[in-house]
């Protein structure tokens, strides 16, 4: 995989917030849903997403920039330290170590149980110039794969298996509607990996909150990793959220307004009728107890704000009545400003 600063397109130096944005303009711009001719648009938004998985992460990036894991998120090899290969084998014993007949053999297997070690002495049954011929090589494999190898020294010593094969968990985006939000809905998804989900919204989700798919992300030897879906709400043609409080604005007539009237007014479930009280005024804002967007278990409300609209083409009737009263009946709304 590439460096996972140049998927990004951001400097090293940047900061957390920095690579947020990037992940998230570069997750708009690069997702299968919005590249569907593309073949290899799900191969660039999993690299973007393994990417914004490591440098996202401050523990992974810090060992990344310091060179103990790779772009994927592997340790490193870091060497056999200055015993290594040279004199005195792998042990550092010195010259003279080597295979002899009293030397020790050990061999290592990955089980279920983790890692084990096994001792097979010599000929002779003495320990051997070697001390134990690989000696301490469980601290040679913390040395190599760092905080992902959690032994405890000693012979028998264990490690995590999911630390040597777990998968990777995947990032994916989900656009959905403010009642949608609002009631809750099973969306179909498809994800980088290249198979599709359904994926079940709970009532009241908000802009940026994710859901977990458990093991629905990339396999691994040890296990999958999970999806994680972040939620967009879409503009509403007709809503705004403030807080839990839906605003709306209720277009009415001139004659309704003056006279008074019940009109019907769209929610986010199903419409209410409301009565408008003779001469109200527009800008006059009505509350729907309970009618807004539910958060642990209550509603906001719905304020609804009377706008009075003439009609789309002019009316000489109205227009000389209003002519009429201007001479005989004028006043004025902003005498108080």
């Amino acid at each position: 995989m590439r460096d996972p600063y140049e998927v990004l397109g951001v400097d090293r130096k940047a900061s957390p917030s920095d690579i947020k944005t990037a992940y998230r303009r570069l997750a708009k711009k690069l997702h299968p849903d919005a590249n569907k001719n593309d073949p290899k648009a799900a191969t660039r938004f999993s690299e973007l997403n393994a990417a914004h998985e490591l440098l996202g992460d401050e523990d992974k990036r810090k060992a990344f920039d310091r060179g103990e894991i790779d772009a994927e998120g592997k340790p490193r090899f870091q060497g056999f330290g200055q015993g290594g290969f040279g004199q005195g084998g792998f042990g550092g014993a010195g010259p003279g170590a080597g295979y002899g007949a009293d030397s020790n053999f050990e061999s290592f297997h990955f089980g279920p149980e983790g890692f084990t070690r096994t001792t097979r002495r010599g000929r002779g049954g003495g320990a051997g110039a070697g001390g134990g011929s690989f000696g301490g090589f469980e601290d040679i494999l913390k040395e190599a794969f760092g905080a992902a190898a959690r032994g405890r020294g000693g012979a028998g010593s264990t490690f995590e298996q999911e630390d040597f094969g777990i998968g990777a968990d995947v990032h994916a985006a989900l656009t959905i509607t403010l009642p949608e939000a609002a009631k809750g809905v099973t969306e179909r998804l498809h994800l980088p990996t290249g198979k599709d989900v359904d994926v079940k919204i709970p009532a009241g989700i908000t802009e940026g909150q994710q859901v977990r798919l458990k093991g629905q992300g990339m396999a691994g030897q040890a296990g999958s990793g999970d999806v994680l879906i972040t939620i967009s709400i879409a503009p509403h043609p007709l809503f705004k959220l403030e807080g839990n409080d839906v605003r709306l604005d209720l277009p009415i007539t001139l004659y309704e307004a003056a006279l008074g009237a019940k009109v019907r007014v769209p929610t986010l479930d199903k419409p209410v009728e409301i009565t408008i009280p003779p001469w109200t005024s527009s800008g006059r804002t009505f509350r729907l107890k309970g009618k807004g967007f539910p958060a642990k278990g209550l509603h906001g409300d719905l304020l609804a704000t009377v706008r009075i609209t003439l009609p789309d083409k002019g009316d000489p009737e109205l227009e000389a009545l209003m002519k009429k009263w201007q001479a005989d009946k004028p006043y004025d709304p902003r005498n108080d400003m």
